[in-house]
């Protein structure tokens, strides 16, 4: 009887050990697939980890709804990166702008993929099989690398992510100005007028202060010595351009002797050239008027007797009137030889 009594009390016990064993289990399974999910959320703080090693990140929004499409197969390949032998990784565009901004991110889901600080961007579809494919068939080398500005790790790319960051901590500030605490949107825009402004201004007062501490005057004595130094560089030069304004003025000068030069002989050689011309022209005539002579001394013994027959009556006028006709023929050649050098010589 004791036996059969002790069976249900044992079975009673039993049963309420599994009951508790489960309800403490419950929350446990609840849990489970946040622990064991191996994608790492990147943040402005850890983001250097993706320098070293190989990795795949994925930047996302929570209201991105093709982001959401992808949630699944990107834990899938989470699960198999270690088989893989790469690591994975996601960022939050809207808790961490300055990330999303380094990568230069513009348009969501998007796919980095990193191996020892040399970043690529996979623009292939978020499944499985062709992230699974992307890296066992290494397609990532074929794709070009993200080299010099476009590094995130580059000077440039890290005052993006401030850019951005700034920008990011704007919209959470209009948010909270305008949904929590109910201001109108063309208040929130206003103020934040009002505040670039006077950040402005701020800044240009900063920058003065700091030229001025770091700017250092020169003594007087120097200013003065180095004032008269450029004062003298400046006489210094003007003497040299005037120099060298006489010195062209003289050479012109003495190139427009020359050419006067040259044109008063080559007048005196043309006048030279003339006068001999002149003179053959003459001897010339001379000899013609010779021939002339000698031809009608040289006629026959009729023209001497006629010419005795006439002698008596016209010795004294013949002989003038053709001296007179032979100088007046050549003076009107030589007039004619002059007036034509005289066109010809200017």
């Amino acid at each position: 009887m004791a036996a059969g009594r002790c069976g249900p009390l044992l079975t009673a016990l039993l049963a309420a050990w599994v009951a508790a064993a489960a309800s403490e289990a419950g929350p446990e399974q609840a849990a489970l697939p946040e622990e064991r999910s191996r994608v790492r959320p990147m943040t402005a703080a850890n983001w250097t980890l993706v320098m070293e090693g190989e990795w795949m990140l994925k930047f996302y929004a929570p209201w991105c709804p093709s982001c959401q499409q992808t949630d699944s197969e990107w834990e899938t390949f989470a699960k198999n990166g270690e088989i893989l032998q790469i690591s994975v990784g996601k960022v939050d565009v809207i808790q961490e702008p300055g990330l999303s901004g380094r990568f230069f991110v513009t348009t969501l889901p998007a796919f980095f993929h990193a191996k020892d600080g040399i970043f690529r961007r996979y623009r292939g579809p978020g499944i499985y099989e062709d992230l699974q494919n992307y890296i066992l068939e290494k397609k990532w080398q074929s794709v070009e690398p993200l080299t010099g500005w476009k590094s995130p790790a580059s000077l440039t790319m890290s005052g993006m992510a401030g850019l951005f960051s700034i920008s990011g901590k704007i919209w959470h500030l209009h948010n909270y100005f305008t949904v929590t605490l109910g201001i109108p949107a063309w208040c929130s825009y206003v103020f934040f007028v009002i505040a670039t402004l006077i950040f402005g201004l701020f800044m240009g007062l900063v920058l003065v202060v700091i030229s001025e501490c770091f700017y250092v005057p020169l003594p007087r004595h120097l200013s003065e010595h180095s004032e008269q130094n450029r004062e003298s560089e400046e006489a210094h030069r003007a003497e040299q351009l005037q120099d060298a304004e006489e010195e062209k003025e003289d050479s012109n000068e003495e190139e427009n002797k020359d050419s006067l030069v040259d044109d008063e002989e080559e007048k005196e050689d043309l006048g030279d050239e003339d006068e001999a011309e002149e003179e053959e022209e003459e001897d010339n005539l001379a000899a013609g008027v010779n021939e002339e002579r000698n031809d009608a001394q040289d006629q026959g013994p009729l023209r001497e007797a006629q010419e005795d027959v006439e002698a008596d009556a016209t010795e004294d006028d013949v002989p003038q009137q053709r001296s007179s006709a032979d100088t007046e023929v050549a003076e009107d050649t030589l007039r004619q030889r002059k007036s034509q050098h005289a066109d010809k010589g200017p």
